[in-house]
């Protein structure tokens, strides 16, 4: 039975977890396309908030772990990295969405993990991730446009699977940042990576996000600071973008296609 977050309900979601085994929920779906949902706010609002919570409600009748992915994005990025703490003030549709479901989830299932993530990158079979974008960009002759005002955290997407699955088997509870060390713009983070990948820079293009003219609004100065995660999992280890990216060409194919 598989389970649509936009349209989940309350029956839907007890009759799968009353009739399946299921110890944890890693609640992983979600609209992340950040103009898609500032035009369609309802449908993010349904997707990363309703749903999530029932899903949440679910599996504490059931006694199961919850685990709810969100982003920096709660915040206003006018005074980022954040600590856990600071206090949430979204920007556009997409960040609304993610702390409303941040909320219902905790008010559904108290004991539930809220993990905020952000600029998640590596291995991804759908190959739909900035670096993918970024070696395939390189690759041609136009300019391959990145935003030098929005600074961030950079993720790599192994290492945030093993944080989570630890805290998860810790016991942990509530909110924690999980993400990378480097605080950079996309810019810097593009071009280091470039290096990695041995990849000419000449034809990135650093631009300013109003430039870009998108839809929804972005926080500038982002990020998150894991002092809390250091503190739960001290024998953890969040890659840099030079071992993320080393890491991640190790374990990849590339062909011309998708070079």
């Amino acid at each position: 039975m598989a389970l649509d977050l936009a349209t989940v309900s309350e029956a839907e979601a007890d009759e799968l977890l009353g009739r399946c085994e299921i110890a944890t929920i890693y609640c992983v779906g979600g609209m992340t396309y950040v103009d898609g949902c500032e035009s369609t706010p309802e449908l993010a609002r349904r997707i990363n908030c309703e749903g999530p919570a029932i899903l949440a409600a679910a599996a504490a009748k059931q006694g199961a772990r919850f685990i709810y992915f969100s982003t920096d994005y709660v915040f206003n990025g006018r005074s980022g990295p954040y600590v856990e703490g600071a206090p949430a003030d979204p920007i556009c549709a997409y960040g609304r969405s993610k702390w409303q479901g941040e909320l219902a989830v905790q008010d559904a299932h108290p004991a539930a993990l809220v993990i905020r993530s952000t600029t998640v990158y590596g291995p991804d079979p759908n190959r739909r991730n900035f670096l993918y974008s970024l070696r395939k960009g390189l690759a041609g002759t136009q300019p391959f446009r990145v935003p030098s005002d929005q600074i961030a955290t950079p993720t790599y997407n192994v290492d945030l699977a093993a944080a989570v699955v630890a805290l998860t088997e810790s016991g942990a509870r509530g909110v924690f940042h999980v993400a990378g060390p480097d605080v950079v713009s996309r810019l810097e983070f593009a071009r280091r990576a470039a290096a990695v990948m041995g990849l000419d820079a000449a034809n990135l293009s650093g631009v300013s996000t109003a430039e870009l003219a998108q839809i929804a609004a972005r926080p500038l100065r982002g990020g998150l600071l894991t002092g809390k995660l250091a503190a739960s999992l001290p024998r953890l280890r969040m890659r840099g973008i030079e071992d993320g990216v080393s890491d991640w060409m190790g374990t990849t194919t590339f062909t011309e296609s998708n070079s």
